[in-house]
């Protein structure tokens, strides 16, 4: 028997699997005949679906020319799939099965439920290009079916679960089916095992998937706009650790992330992302692409490692660590504490996201100045003064668009302090404008931690040291698991002559940001540094792919501990960067609050043999 697969790509093949050469429209054709009650459609209807926006006259024109390639294309028993007897083009029924029958079989409802949860994960007619309005529209509506008689068979089968396998099926598919029914109370209810008695509920659910499609079927007749449309909530996916060994520990932790997906359906402010998607994501070597197909705007990241289970929050589109945390996974006391630790990192998770949601619905309210932004942001992490001028140019443009819109602000601030780095730091006038685009940020969104970020590094370069640990520690406090922040943080930290403090800072911004930025070893290298431990300084420096900037804190560390040889190595390097370097003139500048910081670095610098003049 001939079979047409409708789910995933569209395709026909014979009875030994073999592929049948048909034209695309004509697989369209067949797949929209078998869709309708008696399976024909006269050749005009047929005519102005496949070809609604050529007109008539070229429509029937095309028919007849498509029904002339089935004829010359296929041997005499694939012909008889289609009958083409005027007035009507009709199914033979008889040598065509087709993958939709699973939808119509009355068979066990946990097999039933695999089958379609599969069929419509995999898309109905997915990724066809030779379409039309009439054909996407005939799509959308199939898939509105499929996805009504997925949550029919869904109700059914949780009357029928088993053991554990079965169980997780019914969670993936009512995860799946959540994605598109935000609201359904009664799914929600499935998931989380209070449903006191699904059977009488059963006729409820019938009921309601009929007359869905009865207005389903009826909006195609009138050519209404589709019943079902897509949640406005944000997207959230949990992505599962995918450990590699097949260990205890691995399993429980996938465990906990299932439980922790079941816990967030009971929030009505997130959309969340099927296991199903969630493992391709994970599984996929540029997740930035696939996480932007989807609409995703904020993933849980977790990983297992000797230390437990770490997980934390980001929000995509500024890639900011929101929240994270780590979890014991002894394999003796997790089992107990599974469903504790669940319920946790779903109030978190769920609070971070109420707090976030006012960022991400003004970022859609303005999408012109956001994407003006973004170009901005990319461009300042390129530190060289071409790309920081442009960036500027980008958030003025991004203001265009909103005047009023913060982030742009933060930018503007943001290339002021990176110019007067770059230009020697000697212009204060460029500080001043930083400080004036940092206090716009803040008077436009005082609850945001990047204004006060950037107000912070501001005044520390200003010499305000104490107004830069309080805008900072203030930063901090409004979003605590923002790694760039704690880092500006700590830096400020160093300079405020509280090394120990900035060490611990910023060990905990790598912590949240493993892959650390060269700027962050940096901060700690010189925080150990001025703690004396010289060793850890250089293994610091040691870590950074560009160890350009670290070339003087590493020649003094060097010296510092009898190593001319690799002090001279360092001194050198700088030399080369900068030939004009006097060690008093940079003192003079470098905003230390306590002079024994001056002193102990002019001290290394000089057995490096640094020039004093």
């Amino acid at each position: 028997m001939i079979h047409l697969q409708t789910f995933g790509e569209l395709r026909l093949t014979d009875g030994l699997g073999a592929p049948i050469r048909y034209p695309v429209k004509a697989l369209v054709m067949i797949a929209y005949l078998y869709s309708s009650p008696d399976q024909q459609r006269s050749r005009q209807e047929l005519a102005r679906f496949l070809w609604n926006e050529t007109g008539d006259h070229l429509a029937d024109l095309n028919l007849r020319k498509l029904i002339s390639r089935i004829r010359d294309t296929t041997t005499t028993s694939d012909e008889q799939i289609l009958n083409f007897g005027p007035p009507f083009i009709s199914l033979n029924k008889n040598v065509l099965s087709v993958d939709l029958d699973i939808l119509r079989k009355e068979e066990q409802p946990v097999a039933q439920l695999a089958a379609v949860s599969d069929l419509v994960q995999r898309g109905f007619v997915a990724g066809l290009s030779a379409s039309t309005k009439a054909i996407d529209a005939w799509i959308e509506r199939e898939r509105q079916l499929h996805l009504l008689t997925l949550r029919d068979i869904f109700v059914r089968a949780a009357d029928h679960i088993r053991d554990d396998e079965e169980r997780r099926l019914l969670r993936r598919s009512g995860l799946q089916l959540l994605e598109v029914f935000p609201g359904d109370e009664q799914i929600r209810s499935i998931l989380r095992g209070t449903a006191e008695d699904h059977s009488q509920r059963r006729p409820q659910a019938a009921r309601a998937v009929a007359m869905a499609r009865s207005l389903i079927a009826e909006q195609q007749d009138a050519g209404m706009p589709q019943i079902i449309t897509p949640t406005s909530a944000p997207r959230l996916v949990l992505l599962p650790p995918g450990a590699a060994a097949l260990t205890r520990e691995a399993a429980i932790a996938d465990a906990l992330i299932e439980d922790v997906t079941i816990e967030l359906c009971a929030l009505r402010n997130i959309s969340v992302v099927a296991p199903h998607t969630a493992e391709q994501i994970r599984r996929d070597s540029d997740k930035a692409t696939i996480v932007q197909r989807h609409s995703i705007s904020y993933l849980l990241d977790t990983r297992l490692s000797g230390e437990g289970l770490y997980a934390q929050l980001i929000y995509f589109p500024t890639d900011e660590i929101l929240w994270a945390a780590r979890f014991d996974m002894a394999v003796e006391t997790l089992p107990t504490q599974r469903r504790l630790i669940a319920q946790k990192l779903a109030d978190a998770v769920s609070g971070q996201l109420k707090r976030n949601e006012s960022i991400r619905l003004r970022n859609e309210a303005d999408p012109q100045a956001y994407h003006s932004y973004l170009l901005g942001a990319g461009l300042l992490t390129k530190l060289s003064l071409p790309d920081i001028r442009r960036a500027r140019k980008s958030f003025k443009r991004a203001l265009h668009f909103s005047p009023d819109y913060a982030p742009a602000f933060t930018g503007l601030s943001r290339t002021f302090t990176s110019e007067w780095l770059l230009t020697t730091q000697g212009d204060p006038a460029l500080l001043q404008l930083a400080e004036d685009q940092a206090l716009r940020a803040i008077e436009r969104d005082s609850e945001s931690a990047a204004g006060h970020r950037e107000l912070g590094v501001t005044k520390l370069y200003q010499g305000a040291v104490d107004d830069s640990v309080a805008a900072l520690d203030l930063a901090e406090s409004l979003s605590p698991h923002y790694a760039d922040v704690i880092y500006s943080h700590a830096d400020t930290l160093v300079h405020a002559s509280r090394p120990q403090d900035a060490l611990e800072k910023i060990k905990k911004a790598i912590s949240l940001n493993p892959i650390a930025p060269d700027a962050y070893l940096w901060c700690a290298a010189g925080a150990s540094y001025f703690l004396e431990q010289y060793e850890e300084a250089l293994a610091y420096v040691d870590r950074m792919k560009d160890k350009a900037p670290a070339y003087r804190i590493a020649a003094a560390s060097c010296a510092m501990i009898g190593d001319r040889k690799r002090a001279q190595f360092y001194r050198q390097r700088a030399e080369l960067l900068n030939p004009a370097f006097e060690v008093e003139k940079w003192l003079a500048l470098v905003p230390f609050k306590e002079q024994w910081q001056k002193e102990l670095y002019r001290d290394g610098l000089f057995k490096a043999g640094f020039s004093k003049t």
